[in-house]
């Protein structure tokens, strides 16, 4: 899946860092400089993944995640220049997942945060894998595997089910053409494959007449199911 990652800390060279080597990996990130932004996002946003700094402005990493465990049990990372076990300690009594101090090998940070990630959602700890999913007058029921337009059912191939599936579960988010490719082939992206574009393309006449109406091509990006209401 593409997943989408916070980076939450205050220092820019921080930030820029782990998003280089996180987007090299395939994520999608969100930047935040301080504790309410991060706050925000996380109400916000579908993230997956959180990086959290202790001391940033306004609101601390601390209390950004006490408010986040009130609702959320996605990974959370500590990252901090306090290397006291008190500290640690009490991060990972709120919920963090895992604390790694600064300075910190980002190749470390990477393997670990791979690591959460694998394990959390492969073994379906988030529950991920919701029995049904909507996006406007589409319904997906993941156990019959099925989609209904309204009370209509939609015939689909196990590809077209799979993109349909890929792009309701992240609705608004966009998938470049190699996401989109490793996600639904399941195979490493490593030339220009016109699978992608025939596909969807199918795709989008079984929906509708109007090939913009759910799946939206970002010129130079990729492609984005639209969450809005039709």
């Amino acid at each position: 899946m593409a997943y989408t990652i916070l980076v939450a800390d205050d220092e820019k060279e921080i930030r820029e860092l782990l998003c280089l080597y996180l987007e090299k990996d395939g994520y999608q990130v969100l930047e935040a400089a301080d504790g309410y932004k991060a706050l925000s996002l996380l109400e916000k946003e579908e993230i997956d993944m959180a990086l959290l700094d202790i001391m940033m402005p306004k609101m601390d990493g601390f209390r950004v995640l006490k408010k986040l465990r009130e609702t959320s049990n996605i990974p959370v990372m500590i990252l901090s220049a306090k290397d006291q076990d008190a500290d640690k300690i009490l991060g990972l009594d709120l919920g963090a997942d895992d604390y790694l101090t600064k300075p910190f090998n980002p190749m470390e940070a990477m393997a670990r945060i791979n690591s959460h990630i694998r394990r959390f959602y492969s073994l379906g700890v988030k529950g991920k894998e919701l029995k049904q999913l909507q996006v406007k007058d589409l319904k997906l029921d993941t156990e019959a595997c099925m989609v209904y337009q309204g009370e209509k059912p939609i015939d689909l191939t196990s590809v077209e089910y799979k993109l349909l599936r890929l792009f309701m579960e992240h609705p608004g988010k966009v998938f470049t053409k190699q996401q989109v490719y490793e996600n639904v082939w399941g195979e490493e992206y490593a030339i220009a494959d016109n699978n992608i574009m025939v596909c969807i393309s199918r795709l989008r006449s079984k929906l509708s007449s109007d090939s913009t109406a759910y799946i939206k091509t970002i010129r130079g990006l990729g492609y984005r199911m639209e969450k809005d209401s039709a």
